[in-house]
């Protein structure tokens, strides 16, 4: 169990908590108590947010495909790390019918950094800002980054939080699952 999925410390043992996760805690708020693997089952909650294009892309418009949702920052090394492997699998399965949202965390003051980013890694999928935090919020995104696959009808099937070498290759095993319901 992470640090994030327990109960919120008093605050005098903040002072002994790691930077992020005291920063964690300053930025989500109270959605860092409950771990984002409760969503597991749970209907996806939906979203609007802005892509770095200027459109706007709303989760519930893709009612029918198998959506994957990848949360990250540019602070987060892990994140860089998955990025270029997430590409690869949005390119080898969107004609199967995987849409990819990549939702960055980063603040309105850093989005020109985030873009860089993404282009730096040659990403392919949109990738949407949640500034505010709202979405995040939602999805009870306490560790970055947060991999999150919801089926067809709109139900979060797997969330898989933080990333190590081969989560790529559970999340294909899981994908095929999805795309083959």
């Amino acid at each position: 169990m992470s640090q994030f999925s327990q109960a919120r410390p008093p605050l005098r043992a903040s002072a002994r908590m790691p930077r992020f996760a005291l920063l964690a805690l300053l930025l989500l708020g109270p959605a860092v108590c409950v771990p984002a693997t409760q969503l597991v089952g749970q209907p996806a909650p939906d979203f609007a947010l802005r892509s770095w294009d200027g459109a706007n892309m709303r989760l519930s418009e893709h009612s029918g495909e198998v959506v994957l949702i990848n949360f990250w920052a540019t602070w987060c090394g892990p994140c860089r790390q998955e990025m270029p492997l997430l590409d690869e699998i949005y390119g080898k399965y969107r004609r199967a019918g995987l849409v990819l949202f990549s939702v960055n965390l980063d603040e309105e003051t850093n989005l020109d950094a985030a873009r860089e980013m993404a282009k730096t890694l040659r990403v392919s999928y949109p990738v949407l800002f949640d500034a505010r935090k709202e979405v995040s919020r939602a999805y009870q995104a306490s560790t970055m980054p947060l991999t999150v696959l919801i089926d067809r009808e709109g139900v979060v099937r797997y969330i898989s939080e933080g990333y190590k070498a081969g989560y790529e290759t559970r999340y294909t095993e899981k994908l095929r699952e999805l795309l083959n319901e």
